[in-house]
């Protein structure tokens, strides 16, 4: 019998603010300390309060795929339109990877609590 579903768990210091956060950023529904994805097909994502701040940067990180398609300026353009969206949720930006002829461009951020992410 193999695993039938899995839960991303992010460490933060304040759960509800970054479970409300992400459910903003994916469509997700927010649930308390949690986010899910009203379709049932995305992980669920668990929000769980621990004493120390973040230190370093992450090993491991969510790509949000907006620009799934699309190449060159047009992909670009989409970036930076979800880019905005997000900022005005409390994300920054941190940076643009231009494609580089072996991966296409994707937009660098971080969350409400410093955890990076792709827009991808």
């Amino acid at each position: 019998m193999g695993v039938r579903q899995i839960q991303v768990t992010f460490d933060c210091a304040e759960p509800e603010r970054a479970a409300r956060f992400w459910a903003e950023v994916l469509g997700y529904e927010h649930q308390g300390s949690a986010c899910v994805d009203p379709a049932g097909v995305g992980p669920r994502l668990y929000f769980q309060r621990v004493p120390e701040a973040k230190v370093v940067k992450n090993r491991l990180h969510l790509d949000v795929r907006v620009g799934t398609g699309l190449v060159g300026e047009e992909r670009v353009a989409a970036l930076e339109a979800e880019c905005a969206r997000l900022v005005a949720l409390g994300a920054v930006r941190v940076r643009l990877l231009r494609a580089d002829g072996y991966n296409e461009s994707c937009l660098v951020m971080q969350d409400i609590e410093g955890n990076e992410f792709c827009l991808d």
